[in-house]
């Protein structure tokens, strides 16, 4: 017996899903559990549509304090997870 995929499993492989760059097994996985997962369905659903939206949209350039916040933060991040 194929063990469930959690929610947790499905978030993990969600861009991948939506990149379709999955083998079929595993997308075969990760649909069974949309059908049977409606929080899943949702999240997967405006993914897919807000991907969408803004993949027709023009680059958005950020403010360059707003960018080096954000680096400085991903930093500290990342510097925690070590």
């Amino acid at each position: 017996m194929t063990p469930l995929l959690t929610c947790k499993d499905f978030l993990r492989e969600l861009s991948d899903y939506l990149d379709e760059s999955l083998d079929a097994e595993v997308r075969a996985k990760l649909e069974q559990h949309i059908t049977e997962c409606p929080n899943c369905w949702v999240i997967a659903d405006t993914t897919r549509k807000t991907i969408k939206i803004y993949k027709g949209m023009e680059a958005y350039t950020i403010p360059g304090d707003v960018q080096s916040r954000l680096m400085a933060a991903l930093e500290r991040k990342m510097a925690a997870k070590k």
